[in-house]
């Protein structure tokens, strides 16, 4: 029989888990139900007892059942301790105190000392258990009975009474028919029991004897409505309600006058007892575990009321979390593009084919004229410090967005002026020229005045918009001028090989030191935070091993366990670490760097009338201004999620909507309507156009009127600029009116 409740070993840890996680006092009801239904999981024996109000003859009855006077009765005014009675080969009594102490004695004299209240009507706060054990056959089955103090007395007695029928199979309440429960103390005792999964109970009327006859029969018609009016769930055919006349019938089972025995009802009693015992002693779990469901409910509720609110404050936290993480990650992708955008247009800049074919010339004329310096600074410098500002700027921008570590301008050096030789000048050469040797720094043009100059001005033009090839110098004999140009467009290359090789270089160092800058980290979170999602899954587990615990005893729950919140690591918050994206194009091969201007062949002119090239603006072609555009989307983009993560609704870890879901803000007064009526009209858009619709309108118009599409068309140029400022205003309007 041991081996079928060693099964509810699980069972009792997680009902004593569960209760652990609620911190319940001690002294609480529940946690000491906690303890009464574990104890009586444990309990091997089948437990009755046998409860009432003090002095209805509790001890006498059960007295009168075990045929001998085992319990204090008489002389002891009222039972002070719930004592246990169990089968053992002779009387004898065992008391546990609270200290550790255990007192065994023969016989049952020693309750009078431990088991009785005191003078003041007080329970022994020094005992923690009472045995008494008695060689009785019904014992022996494994039954067990349980002697309660007197109910109705005082609060502390009442407690202990509840602890200990939550831990009975089988409750005997004794009823004095002198003086039965008024219609409110039924009903709050047929509550409790039943709120507790306690439904097997019989009722035993006692002192019926006392009655009158005619009384008898009032009484009896009152207690069957008693009994009726409690759904005691025992097996078919038996009552719930028997007639002891407890003292009679212990008198009369100490004289062993049978006769007397039934006519007191006991046999009666005894008999039905005995039956309903051995059908519920096999079927245990049917008695047991509703006493164990009522607990389990209650521990579930109180745990889900400590869950349920940790779960939204972590979940707010998180989505507070998340928010910033979605804004820091769409920012990281944006800053990530556009430097990468910019770095592009960098390395395009500084390889070597594209200096050549949109700088050499201008180089080569202004080294010609001895203006090189002044061209460097303001034509090449400017447009280098242009492209290098465009991606620093993205460093800045990430810098304040993930403050990782804080980033160094990019600086790529102008490499020194060109210096040539100037070649010997022979004999039968023109006096166009003057004589000269070395010219520093471009300084060739004081050397080379009227219409030599000219002359060397107008080759270089030619040389380098035929890109003529090396000539046989047997084939043709170049003039001076010629000559002089060769040089000036070889010193040139050299210049422009020498940034290209220092700037890509430069850059490629510094693009690597850019993943440090364009990154962010998840950072640990505060011990707070981690002590709370430890505490809910701690919470969230407790209650589904519980759960899966009932379960296995087929014990129904109205609670679905939960899905519980995974413990993150260190790892896995490291896992959670963003870099840059990877470059949008690849890199371009390094160009080899041609040094001999003898690789180039060169041809005569056919005409000694030279101009130098015209310096106008280029148009930028439609990739350009698409990746203007572009920028300026990410600038606008970006501006906007650092307002949004300043903003009340992002603090409260709330994110807010995207732009196609938010409500417009209404127009304060007509004249604000009349301009975003103009403004709509202006887009080409209806007044409902939602604000993705307002973009690409905008995005369409800006490539179609931006006025560097017209720098060679000036009448077009300035009605492109005034196009432009009206659709910048329109923008803005219907922005502001969408937004605020």
């Amino acid at each position: 029989m041991q081996q079928q409740y060693e099964g509810y070993g699980s069972l009792v840890n997680g009902l004593k888990s569960a209760s652990t996680l609620l911190g319940l006092e001690r002294t609480s009801k529940l946690n000491q139900d906690v303890v009464s239904v574990c104890n009586y999981l444990d309990n091997p024996n089948f437990r009755i007892a046998v409860f009432g109000p003090f002095n209805h003859g509790k001890s006498t009855l059960l007295n009168a059942v075990l045929g001998s006077r085992a319990l204090p009765i008489d002389l002891i005014p009222t039972t002070g301790a719930a004592i246990a009675v169990k089968y053992g080969s002779s009387v004898r009594s065992r008391i546990m105190l609270v200290d550790g102490t255990e007192v065994y004695r023969s016989g049952t004299e020693v309750l009078q000392q431990f088991a009785i209240l005191d003078g003041n009507r007080q329970m022994r706060k020094d005992v923690s258990s009472v045995e008494v054990f008695c060689p009785h056959p019904f014992l022996e089955t494994g039954v067990e009975f349980v002697d309660l103090p007197g109910t109705n007395d005082r609060e502390e007695q009442d407690n202990l009474v509840k602890e200990q029928l939550l831990s009975a199979d089988l409750v005997v309440q004794l009823l004095d028919a002198r003086k039965l429960m008024t219609l409110g103390e039924r009903e709050n005792l047929r509550d409790w029991l039943l709120d507790r999964g306690i439904k097997t109970v019989i009722f035993v009327a006692n002192f019926i004897n006392l009655l009158e006859p005619e009384e008898q029969k009032q009484v009896q018609s009152r207690l069957r409505f008693v009994a009726e009016s409690f759904r005691a769930e025992l097996p078919p055919g038996f009552s719930n309600l028997y007639r002891v006349d407890a003292l009679p019938a212990l008198r009369a089972r100490l004289k062993g006058d049978v006769g007397a025995a039934s006519s007191s009802g006991l046999a009666g009693f005894e008999t039905a007892l005995q039956n309903v015992v051995d059908i519920l002693q096999k079927n245990r779990v049917s008695v047991r575990l509703p006493r164990v469901e009522a607990i389990a409910s209650q521990i579930q509720l109180i745990l889900k009321h400590k869950i349920d609110p940790l779960v939204n404050e972590i979940r707010l936290i998180d989505d507070k979390q998340n928010a910033k993480l979605a804004i820091k990650q769409k920012a990281h992708n944006l800053i990530g593009q556009g430097f990468s955008t910019s770095i592009t247009e960098l390395r395009n800049f500084l390889s070597l084919p594209n200096l050549l074919t949109k700088y050499q010339a201008d180089a080569a004329v202004a080294l010609a004229e001895n203006n090189f310096k002044s061209w460097q600074i303001n034509k090449l410098k400017k447009d280098l410090n242009d492209l290098q500002i465009a991606v620093v700027k993205w460093l800045y921008q990430a810098y304040e967005f993930f403050q990782e570590e804080r980033p160094e301008d990019l600086l790529i050096p102008l490499p020194s002026e060109p210096i040539i030789t100037l070649p010997p000048k022979s004999d039968n050469s023109d006096t166009w020229s003057e004589p000269g040797s070395i010219a520093v720094g471009g300084g060739i043009g004081w050397l080379l005045g009227g219409p030599v100059g000219a002359a060397v001005v107008g080759s270089v033009s030619y040389l380098l918009n035929k890109n003529v090839q090396q000539q046989d110098d047997q084939l043709a004999k170049e003039s001076y001028h010629q000559q002089v140009a060769k040089l000036c467009i070889s010193a040139t290359e050299e210049y422009f090989a020498h940034l290209s090789n220092q700037g890509l270089s430069i850059l490629d160092e510094y693009e690597r030191k850019s993943e440090k800058v364009i990154c962010f980290k998840v950072s640990p979170e505060s011990l707070e935070i981690t002590k709370k999602r430890e505490e809910l899954r701690r919470l969230q587990k407790g209650f589904n091993q519980l759960i899966s615990e009932l379960k296995k005893f087929k014990i129904s729950s109205n609670y679905q366990p939960y899905i519980e919140t995974p413990k993150v690591s260190q790892t896995q918050q490291q896992e959670r670490i963003y870099t840059r994206p990877p470059q949008a194009t690849p890199k371009p091969p390094q160009q080899e760097h041609r040094t001999k201007t003898a690789e180039r062949k060169v041809e005569p002119p056919k005409q000694q009338v030279y101009s130098p090239p015209p310096k106008t603006t280029p148009s930028p072609n439609p990739a350009e201004l698409e990746a203007k555009f572009r920028n300026w989307e990410m600038d606008e983009e970006i501006a906007r999620m650092k307002a949004q993560m300043g903003s009340p609704g992002y603090q409260n870890g709330k994110q807010q909507t995207t732009q196609n879901t938010q409500a417009s803000k209404p127009p304060q007064n007509q004249t604000d309507k009349d301009k975003i009526a103009r403004a709509y009209k202006i887009l080409g858009l209806p007044q409902d156009a939602e604000f993705t619709d307002i973009k690409q309108a905008y995005k369409t118009l800006v490539k179609k009127w931006h006025p560097d599409l017209f720098v060679n068309q000036p009448q077009m140029q300035k009605q492109a600029q005034e196009k432009m400022r009206l659709l910048n205003e329109a923008y803005t309007v219907l922005s502001t009116a969408k937004y605020g």
